[in-house]
């Protein structure tokens, strides 16, 4: 090969740019595959919403059907029934209950009943505790599981979210171990978070934390796939730094020494 046969040679910064490697084409199964998943994740929220709207709706609407007299139910007049319609009356009579239940005849008569309930066994436990169940999920005051925390649960180092409720009263807050203030709070289960444990814990142990319980159940269902809000990567790292402070407060607080109680005297 002679001189005049052999390439140019190019300065080492005067190399041309490296060309991009072509696309390659997807195939036809790819893309159908994608268009499926696509939209599949548009339609699946939207029909089991729709769905669980309909089962609660025709599920109130058997119940309260029974109550209305023929002559006042919509199939009556039309050749087909309207669905909702018990919702609507079922609604209308619980605003109308409550509303006379803020007059003196109304509560005199709640009075009444409930101490006729409390007179019954059985009944009497299962009223007062469905009562305070009730009581304490519709009230517009009550803070029970609207604070969210992270308990280090099942064993040091690995952290769960709760739901903080109320403080333990009674016979249970006397026999619980220690002067320290208790909590009790609920830990769901993922994927199903109506399911889980409840249990007391020290109160200093619970880190609460800003987020809200529609986003801790959001969390929990999808077991950490979905991150509500923000940066998910900065969340984790502020969550694990406060759990390590936390940590280390409680450890300093089990290495001081117990106070001592003084023997009683004679």
């Amino acid at each position: 090969m002679t001189s005049q046969d052999k390439p140019p040679v190019l300065p080492s910064g005067d190399l041309p740019p490296l060309a991009p490697p072509p696309e390659v084409p997807r195939g036809f199964m790819a893309r159908v595959r994608n268009y499926f998943l696509t939209g599949l994740i548009v339609a699946g929220p939207v029909a089991i919403t729709a769905y669980l709207t309909w089962w609660f709706v025709t599920w109130v609407d058997g119940i309260v059907r029974p109550f209305i007299p023929t002559d006042y139910r919509p199939e009556t007049y039309l050749p087909w029934g309207i669905p909702g319609s018990g919702l609507v009356v079922a609604f209308l009579a619980l605003t109308i209950l409550g509303f006379f239940t803020h007059n003196l005849i109304g509560r005199t008569l709640v009075d009444l009943g409930e101490r006729l309930l409390g007179r019954m066994p059985v009944v009497r436990a299962i009223y007062r505790g469905l009562k305070q169940v009730f009581e304490t999920l519709f009230s517009g005051n009550g803070s029970s599981f609207r604070k969210v925390g992270l308990v280090e649960f099942p064993s040091p180092g690995m952290w769960s979210i709760v739901l903080i409720s109320q403080t333990p009263g009674g016979d249970v807050a006397k026999k619980l171990p220690g002067q320290q203030e208790y909590i009790s709070v609920f830990l769901p289960c993922a994927p199903n978070p109506t399911t889980g444990f409840f249990f007391y814990v020290l109160k200093a142990s619970v880190i609460e934390i800003d987020m809200s319980a529609e986003d801790a159940a959001t969390l929990i269902m999808s077991a950490g796939v979905v991150q509500p809000g923000g940066d998910p990567d900065k969340k984790v790292v502020a969550l694990a730094d406060m759990a390590s402070a936390a940590r280390a407060a409680r450890d300093e607080a089990a290495a001081k020494p117990a106070p001592k109680v003084a023997a009683p005297t004679n």
